[in-house]
């Protein structure tokens, strides 16, 4: 899957000896990345940084890289193609440009989130379940259950 986050960004201007280059080195890189929001505490459950960030990332870097003017004519040569560090450095900026965006927008809404509704539910409502709480609706039964109807489709209590 890493490698199809990294090759997104990428495809239009790489030969398939280098995508493959590209999956198997952002599957690597993506792999430290996702253990690293262990040793650095932050709640990733969907390991979106390490996996879609780190992943665009590379992608985006290994244009300036790997990129090819023998499969996109109206793209430019990368740094092993012989064109130089010109588009690297593009990318480069590129990524810090988004990088720069995502974190000021990220920011703004979060702090909008926090003075409208706030980021955490009520204690109360953690320890009831939030299926409840937020959705007046249980997501899983815990009463006890009996084989009674499982075979013919009908659910004792629900007719």
């Amino acid at each position: 899957m890493v490698g199809a986050v990294a090759v997104t960004r990428a495809c239009a201007f790489l030969t398939p000896i280098g995508a493959i280059a590209l999956g198997l080195v952002a599957g690597a890189v993506c792999a430290v990345a996702v253990g690293w929001k262990y040793r650095l505490g932050y709640d990733d459950s969907l390991d979106v940084v390490g996996v879609h960030g780190v992943g665009g990332v590379i992608g985006m870097l290994s244009i300036g890289i790997l990129a090819t003017t023998s499969v996109n004519a109206a793209g430019k040569d990368g740094l092993l193609a012989g064109g130089g560090f010109g588009l690297l450095g593009r990318q480069v900026v590129a990524v810090l440009a988004t990088a720069a965006f995502a974190f000021t927008m990220t920011l703004l809404l979060a702090w909008l989130v926090n003075r409208t509704m706030g980021f955490r539910a009520e204690p109360d409502d953690e320890v009831r379940g939030l299926d409840v709480a937020q959705h007046a609706e249980s997501a899983y039964e815990f009463g006890a259950t009996t084989g009674i109807g499982m075979l013919s489709g009908t659910h004792p209590g629900r007719e």
